[in-house]
């Protein structure tokens, strides 16, 4: 599979029955719609995935569980960032075992990382695998800043290192910091749920990391863009716009979306776990009157 990837990676959430524990079927049916939809690639365990409230063993089942589902269609990235060094190249080499295309690591962030700390930490893991490595650069998060020039020394010093999602507002200024500092060695994401998409294409990013319910939106903007359409891209997401800004709220987007896959039919249970906090009653109406609208 090549690994120049580039297009709509979602960040497939994990699916819970109503006892907080992982409903296969689902997760299953969901990895389908996605690739279904279109979407160039998936990727595993990162914020929307709620990543955070799983342990390693269930991790370890669903890994091997979706990779085998997918079938090679289209590369599945793994996020195996931990605060330890040690472990993040244990998780990044089971990742690989396991069939994962590349991996999505976040900066140590317990004890916050020095510059040669962060040179550091992603040499150990680059030393140790085989896949490309995406640079997750999300401050929000981990309150962890990677600057332009520090990307681009990791990238120059990590030969596996070959990606970057910026989630550091103003993201569109990030893009423009990285390629000019980086030029051709990272290939550049944006995440943030696809907020500033259409800004960071424009400063040279080749792609956009959502949560898992807009991909049919988000792939039809980015054929448009792709093929020079850009003013019909830009009026497909300004149309979704008011419901990508309501995912983007902290702590509910994740909720939202899988309130939105339910009532798609691809998903059984809208369970998130917590902290992960649930939709309450004048939200739900919020987002059914935002489905309402693009329904029109």
């Amino acid at each position: 599979m090549k690994s120049d990837y580039e297009g709509i990676f979602p960040i497939v959430l994990t699916t819970f029955d109503e006892h907080y524990e992982i409903d296969e079927q689902s997760q299953l049916a969901l990895v389908n719609y996605l690739i279904d939809c279109g979407a160039h690639g998936l990727a595993l365990f990162g914020n929307a995935s709620e990543g955070y409230t799983l342990s390693e063993s269930e991790k370890a089942r669903l890994m091997p569980l979706v990779i085998k589902e997918v079938r090679g269609r289209v590369p599945v990235l793994v996020s195996t960032g931990h605060t330890g060094t040690r472990v993040a190249v244990q998780l990044s080499k089971a990742a690989q075992e396991a069939g994962a295309d590349g991996l999505m690591i976040l900066p140590p962030y317990f004890l916050k990382p020095s510059a040669e700390d962060l040179v550091g930490y992603y040499r150990a893991i680059s030393d140790a695998v085989e896949i490309p490595i995406m640079i997750q650069d999300a401050p929000l998060l981990t309150a962890v800043n990677i600057g332009a020039a520090q990307m681009a020394r990791i990238a120059r010093e990590c030969k596996r290192v070959r990606y970057v999602k910026v989630e550091a507002p103003p993201t569109s200024l990030k893009v423009t910091e990285v390629k000019e500092a980086a030029g051709d060695s990272l290939i550049i994401f944006g995440g943030l749920n696809g907020h500033f998409l259409l800004e960071e294409w424009q400063r040279g990013a080749r792609g956009t990391m959502p949560g898992s319910d807009l991909i049919p939106m988000f792939v039809r903007v980015w054929n448009d863009y792709q093929a020079g359409r850009k003013t019909a891209a830009r009026a497909e997401f300004n149309r979704h716009l008011p419901l990508v800004r309501f995912e983007l709220q902290p702590g509910l987007g994740v909720s939202a979306m899988k309130h939105n896959l339910q009532a798609a039919g691809v998903i059984k249970h809208t369970t998130v776990r917590p902290p992960t906090r649930s939709l309450d009653g004048i939200s739900l109406e919020e987002l059914e009157q935002l489905r309402h609208d693009l329904a029109q």
